[in-house]
């Protein structure tokens, strides 16, 4: 015969350590992450670079028989439709009537001045407008639309690109949100508190075009996901215990 006042004690000390051994595995996997803090403050002079494969747009104002077309004639929705040429592996664009022009890390402002006194040789005081369609950064991890965005300006802040995202979904970690950057083709990386920090503070961590941010999620999503396959089980227990005690009288 089973006494199910005998029974319950066991079950809450089953239950006791199964939480414990939860608990601690959370802990090991957020362990703090070592990082340099320096390269992602605010930095007024930053201006984006050109590099290989990225797809330029050239305009040139009241003469669109000398923009640049599409050389591949295909549509992208996050691009201008037939407006861009790609940067070879020389670092090179191929403009009509000009030929090679060398693009590699020159900034915008750089370009349209080059191509400024290029065009000069048949427009007079030409205005020529340069744009890089492929600027992105890309966020991931427990925001609501993860994914790649593309931005025009140069100045994004962490929380604009969150934004973008769609905010925080429920389970997101905010006090260990991680951006990624390759600085001299190393990746460094850095892990910001969103929940504590000053809001003077937020307003200055940047990040560039080719930046990536990752939202990792709270211990309570683990917690959540084994609590189905916990609860229920020890649930039964203790349903099965009644009714045997119920049986049993």
């Amino acid at each position: 015969m089973y006494n199910s006042v005998k029974l319950f004690p066991a079950i809450i000390a089953l239950m006791a350590i199964v939480l414990t051994g939860c608990g601690t595995s959370n802990i090991m996997r957020h362990s703090a992450i070592a990082s340099d803090t320096a390269w992602y403050v605010h930095n007024p002079s930053y201006q984006y670079r050109i590099h290989k494969d990225d797809k330029i747009s050239i305009s040139l104002w009241n003469h669109d028989d000398m923009s640049v077309g599409s050389e591949y004639g295909i549509y992208n929705s996050n691009e201008v439709y037939g407006k861009w040429l790609l940067v070879d592996a020389a670092g090179n664009i191929q403009v009509p009537q000009l030929g090679a022009v060398h693009v590699q890390d020159s900034t915008v402002i750089q370009v349209k001045e080059a191509l400024r006194q290029q065009y000069s040789k048949w427009v007079t005081d030409p205005i020529v407008d340069v744009k890089v369609l492929n600027k992105e950064i890309t966020v991931l991890g427990e925001v609501k639309t993860p994914g790649r965005y593309v931005v025009e300006k140069d100045y994004n802040t962490l929380l604009d690109m969150v934004s973008k995202a769609g905010d925080f979904d429920f389970y997101a970690n905010r006090k260990r949100v991680t951006v990624i950057r390759n600085i001299n083709y190393q990746p460094q990386r850095v892990v910001v508190n969103l929940q504590k920090a000053d809001p003077a503070f937020l307003k200055n961590v940047q990040v560039y075009p080719g930046d990536m941010i990752y939202v990792p999620s709270r211990k309570g999503k683990v917690w959540d996901k084994r609590s189905g396959s916990i609860i229920i089980p020890i649930a039964t227990i203790i349903s099965s215990a009644v009714l045997i005690n119920t049986l049993a009288k």
